[in-house]
């Protein structure tokens, strides 16, 4: 499919990406969520069934199966 980008001639590509979400107040971080990205500019697309699994498992999700140290930005 060709990229939505006004002027990117790019086509977007099936990946696996880690994306970062804000839940209940925490950032949660989901690995090997299945994402279309521009091979040009890099936007990325979550398909709108994803957005509702993702939506439902941070529902039903209990404890995380790892933790990460988060950092805030401090300028």
């Amino acid at each position: 499919m060709k990229c939505s980008i006004q002027n990117c001639p790019g086509q977007y590509e099936d990946k696996l990406i880690v994306h970062t979400v804000r839940s209940k107040g925490c950032v949660v971080v989901i690995e090997n969520v299945p994402v279309e990205v521009c091979r040009v500019c890099g936007d990325v697309l979550l398909r709108p069934y994803m957005v509702r699994h993702i939506e439902v498992m941070l529902k039903a999700t209990g404890q995380p199966k790892k933790s990460v140290p988060m950092y805030e930005y401090i300028g």
